[in-house]
Order: structure tokens, then sequence, then C-alpha cells
């Protein structure tokens, strides 16, 4: 699972303009683009770790009744966001780095014109 976390976060680092880095306050992993979060993850490798990310509403309620290592977000908007356990062996890696990219694309969607642009 350590290097599962690894490499999920190497992956929402490579993204343009994304952080990907231990936020204190928070006590997690934290995945950001220009300020604005699209994701969190466990900074440690339990057997409750998992990563928290934003999804489209319609389908995350499929991914949930699909899944049962995919829940509605902890801490989060239950509409908007998931909570996937690490753990999971039904999930790939690359699944796992699809569902970031899509919570990434989601976020920087909805940043401001001005910002996207300065590409």
């Amino acid at each position: 699972m350590k290097q599962r976390m690894e490499r999920l976060q190497r992956f929402g680092a490579s993204l343009p303009f994304a952080k990907v880095y231990f936020r204190e306050d928070w006590a997690t992993i934290y995945f950001e683009v220009h300020g604005k979060m699209f994701g969190t993850m466990s900074p440690q490798a339990t057997e409750q770790a998992m990563i928290t990310l934003k999804g489209l509403p319609e389908k995350n309620e499929e991914l949930r009744e699909i899944y049962e290592d995919i829940t509605p977000g902890y801490h989060m908007n239950k509409k908007h966001w998931n909570s996937i356990a690490l753990r999971s062996t039904v999930l790939t890696d690359e699944e796992f780095e699809q569902m970031i990219y899509l919570s990434y694309q989601l976020v920087w969607q909805n940043l401001p014109a001005k910002i996207r642009q300065a590409k």
C-alpha cells in the first residue's frame, strides 16, 4: 500500500500546476491546483488509509453501488466527493489515477478563465 500511496502522490504532483504535500493543519496529504483542493489522502499506510476525490455526482453514486471500497466523501460534500480505500484489490493503480485526474479536471475547470489561460 505504501508503494501505491507514493505512486498516487507522484501522479497528482505531475499534473499541470498541481502540488501534493503534507498539510499540517489537517494532518493529511493534500492535493491542490492553484490553491484549490482536488484531493486528500491519509498520511500513513494503514488498513484504514483512504484517498478522497471529487467526482461527478451521478457517477459517484454508481461507483458506491459497484465497489464496497468507495464510500461518500469523508468530511466532504457527500454528493461531490468519494473516499476510496487504498487497500482495495478490485481497483487498479491506473483506476485510482483516472479518479485523481477527473478530480483535478473538475477543480481546474472551475478556476477563473484568467488562471486557466495563463498556462
